[in-house]
């Protein structure tokens, strides 16, 4: 059970408001005749939020879905006592979440964007291996892949990603500024034989089989790098540390060295 509740986070999110209900409701029970109505209504709206938000954590979901689980009781308490409130935006609201985040629900990808010291560190190890193709897998709202191509010359800097709306803003930047390729497609289905440097910050989940992929079809000498989510079981070649206000750390994994690589530790 709990695994299909990481796998289905929303379905976790669900589980967590009804195995609050009867929590809920016994505490409120006790305190209905020394309290008033109002304040107990308002007592048992936050404490469903609280309760469900608990539940969250123990299934292991991720932060933004405690504040989903906290939030939801206000949101339907507010559709209830407000009077003639339109559904209409609350429609919106989710589609506009389903737009940007459903790679969160689909495969627990969030959508972590990286910062501009890492984009220009990134760019500065491209230049220094005379890479000539660069891959972002998951490449977001696309800023790594305009500043590769901006800054290092010559280099075919490529990114996917397939949530729809990080697709069209980042695809309409790069077109617009003329810098990188965005295509919107499944970075397990993203041809990385030719790629010199792959990029990538997703999430614990999907590091194992995309790291599998990388070492099957990457060319020795090339490079996977993965922003703050090694690799478990695999020592990486090397580890940057960046003097960021996140301090930001990239695992580095050469291609073609073996399986266990010795650690060594770069401060940037």
């Amino acid at each position: 059970m709990l695994s299909l509740v990481r796998k289905t986070p929303i379905l976790g999110a669900l589980m967590a408001q009804v195995v609050a209900m009867p929590l809920v409701a016994a505490v409120t029970a006790l305190l209905s005749g020394m309290v008033d109505q109002t304040p107990l209504i308002a007592f048992a709206l936050f404490l469903q939020g609280a309760i469900a938000a608990v539940i969250c954590r123990l299934f292991g979901l991720a932060s933004w879905w405690l504040l989903i689980a906290f939030l939801f009781p206000l949101a339907m308490a507010g559709t209830m006592f407000v009077g003639n409130l339109p559904a209409w935006p609350f429609g919106i609201a989710f589609l506009l979440l389903a737009f940007v985040f459903s790679n969160t629900t689909r495969g627990r990808v969030p959508l972590y964007l990286t910062n501009a010291a890492t984009e220009q560190t990134l760019a500065d190890l491209v230049r220094e291996r005379g890479a000539r193709h660069f891959i972002d897998l998951g490449s977001g709202l696309g800023g790594v892949v305009r500043k590769v191509a901006e800054r290092v010359e010559g280099v075919e800097a490529l990114g996917v990603e397939t949530a729809p709306g990080p697709f069209l803003v980042s695809w309409l930047k790069s077109r617009l500024s003329g810098h990188g390729e965005i295509r919107r497609q499944n970075l397990f289905l993203t041809d990385l034989s030719k790629a010199d440097v792959v990029y990538a910050f997703l999430s614990p989940t999907p590091m194992p089989a995309l790291y599998e992929r990388a070492r099957a079809m990457m060319k020795p000498g090339s490079l996977f790098v993965s922003n703050s989510f090694a690799v478990p079981d695999v020592t990486p070649s090397e580890i940057w540390e960046l003097d960021d206000r996140r301090k930001t750390r990239l695992y580095l994994y050469e291609m073609g060295e073996g399986s266990s690589p010795t650690s060594a530790k770069s401060e940037v």
